[in-house]
């Protein structure tokens, strides 16, 4: 039997660190007690919560929260090079990649760190340092909320893009994920295509990295930039760093030699979010509660105080100021809750 309680603070379960207010909230363990939430009467409204740490609450929340809490990491398949590890929705991320990397097994090390849940991960297809989750991945599965039928999504299916999946686009909000499977490799060979790795590893005189080398530099590397949720509110990268025809970034080189790149394919570019925001002058900029953080113009943060709107209102003007200076359009990777659009 679940508990659903009333009126409660979900302050402790966004990284942001918002006091905004869960009408009705609960935990559940099991698939039992997440098809018996979601068969509430209270659940006209509902929002399913990981970690917390890729949405914006931008006000109370009128319906039932459910946090999710479905947890285990197993082995369900092997071979003599690769293994699959299933891990449930409310495993933390870092949690299944330090598993895996204690057991040397290839292909999730360049994302550690990462802050979120398992079942958040294919969701966002998360990524970091030349890594996203569509390269391990092997399925999930999933609630349908329509019929409370358990329903399994392969790789294709998942539709997976640039932080975007089917659960963001036309599966929106039609299903919770219970558990993700992951196909990795026993003998791998390492990713340090990434220079701050590479350079990472070099400072350390490591020339033959493992698997834990390479998530040790990413660690290091995440923590020099990004700020602790613990110590500042925060939900990580705020924007998708945008691709833009090449035709349009060869224009702006002109006035701009120094904008970096990372080519997409022969007609597009990815430029880093970051770069755009920091040469628009926002880097280490605070606003009221909020800010950009000095360290990474990717990330903003709440000094405590404050409300959503107010990074809402800070991602939109900090979005007119990238476009008015370089003719790009930067979209946000959280999710606002609610979505006004």
């Amino acid at each position: 039997m679940i508990n659903i309680k009333e009126n409660i603070s979900l302050k402790g379960y966004n990284t942001f660190g918002f006091d905004a207010k869960a009408r009705y909230f609960c935990e559940v363990q099991n698939l039992e007690e997440l098809k018996e939430a979601i068969s509430s009467p209270l659940a006209q409204t509902l929002l399913i919560l990981g970690g917390g740490s890729n949405v914006l609450l931008l006000e109370d929340f009128p319906g039932l929260v459910i946090r999710m809490n479905i947890k285990g990491i197993k082995v369900v398949e092997e071979t003599e090079d690769t293994v699959v590890v299933h891990a449930g929705a409310g495993e933390i991320w870092h949690d299944l990649v330090l598993f895996t990397i204690e057991n040397g097994w290839g292909g999730l090390e360049n994302m550690s760190l990462i802050p979120g849940t398992v079942g958040a991960a294919p969701m966002q297809n998360i990524g970091a340092y030349g890594a996203e989750v569509k390269d391990t991945f092997i399925k999930l599965e999933a609630l349908r909320k329509q019929d409370l039928q358990v329903v399994t999504f392969d790789n294709a299916q998942c539709k997976f893009g640039y932080r975007e999946s089917f659960f963001k686009q036309a599966g929106k909000d039609q299903y919770v994920i219970l558990g993700v499977s992951f196909k990795l490799k026993k003998n791998p060979s390492v990713n340090t295509s990434y220079g701050a790795i590479k350079d990472t590893l070099n400072e350390w005189g490591i020339s033959a990295p493992t698997v834990k080398d390479v998530s040790n530099a990413v660690i290091h590397i995440r923590r020099s930039k990004l700020p602790d949720p613990a110590q500042i509110g925060n939900s990580g990268s705020f924007f998708k760093n945008p691709e833009i025809p090449i035709i349009q970034f060869e224009e702006l080189q002109k006035t701009y030699p120094n904008l970096p790149s990372y080519p997409i394919n022969p007609e597009t570019v990815k430029v880093p979010a970051g770069w755009l925001i920091e040469q628009a002058g926002w880097k280490g900029k605070k606003t009221g509660h909020v800010g950009v953080h000095d360290k990474q113009a990717l990330v903003l943060v709440h000094f405590g105080g404050g409300k959503g709107k107010e990074i809402a209102n800070l991602a939109s003007d900090i979005q007119a100021s990238v476009y008015e200076k370089f003719g790009i359009k930067i979209n946000p990777e959280v999710n606002f809750i609610p979505n006004f659009t």
